[in-house]
This record gives structure tokens, C-alpha cells and sequence, in this order.
């Protein structure tokens, strides 16, 4: 659980058309040393399909969000054979973790130029 650090962004497989989302969440760690500032982790999350396009729609920076997913490593090389990591959560389930008067208080997404309200949680489609 954490902030998205900013907005989502949503992307099309080219080979199928999948709906592919990633964001990124801040999540404060639960202990620090004594005299130090809180710290936080920042974790990339990726959600593909129906679930992808909901986090690209409703999820906005600032917006506090719970995920449960598996984390998973992938590799590769680029152009000039450097090997590159990756370690990301790909989420099964995407929450909203923002109490009611939390939200009201976070700017609605931006798509394109086009704002997309936010609904308040009593009008979500689940």
C-alpha cells in the first residue's frame, strides 16, 4: 500500500492489443532509526486488461492504493548488449486505500488534455 508517485500510464500491446498500466508507489517504510526522517521505497507496478484500464481511469498522483500481486524479475539486453534488471510487482487486485475525505482532496486524472472526474467511492462500479 502506498502514493502513486504520478499518474498512470496506460499502453497497448502492438502485437495483441493488450491494456498494459504501470505506476509507480511510494510506500513509507514502518520503522525508522530514532532521529531520522521517515523513508519510503518506491515500487513499480504493472496491471494488464480490464484491471489496467480501471487503474489508467480512476487511480491519479497522490491517491493512496493497496495492491496484491507477485513480484516478479525480468532481464534483457539493450542495443549494445548491456544486460539490464527489473523488479516489479504485477498486481492481481487494485484497491483504493484513500478514506472518503482523503480523496475528495486529490486532483482528478489527466488523459490526454481531457480531465477525467474522479467518482466518489459510493459511485465505483464494483
Amino acid at each position: 500500500m502506498g502514493r502513486l508517485t504520478k499518474e498512470p500510464e496506460l499502453k497497448y500491446t502492438s502485437n495483441n492489443n493488450v491494456a498494459v498500466c504501470s505506476f509507480t508507489l511510494a510506500v513509507e517504510r514502518k520503522y525508522t532509526k530514532p532521529g531520522e526522517e521517515k523513508q519510503a521505497d518506491f515500487i513499480p507496478i504493472i496491471t494488464w486488461n480490464k484491471l489496467a484500464e480501471f487503474c489508467s481511469k480512476y487511480f491519479v498522483k497522490g491517491g493512496k492504493v493497496a495492491v496484491v500481486g507477485r513480484i516478479q524479475t525480468r532481464t534483457w539486453d539493450d542495443n549494445e548488449g548491456k544486460k539490464h534488471y527489473m523488479t516489479e510487482v504485477v498486481a492481481d487486485e487494485a484497491h483504493f486505500a484513500d478514506g472518503k475525505k482523503d480523496s475528495q482532496n486529490v486532483q482528478p486524472a489527466k488523459t490526454n488534455n481531457t480531465t477525467i472526474p474522479v467518482p466518489p467511492l459510493d459511485d465505483l462500479p464494483f
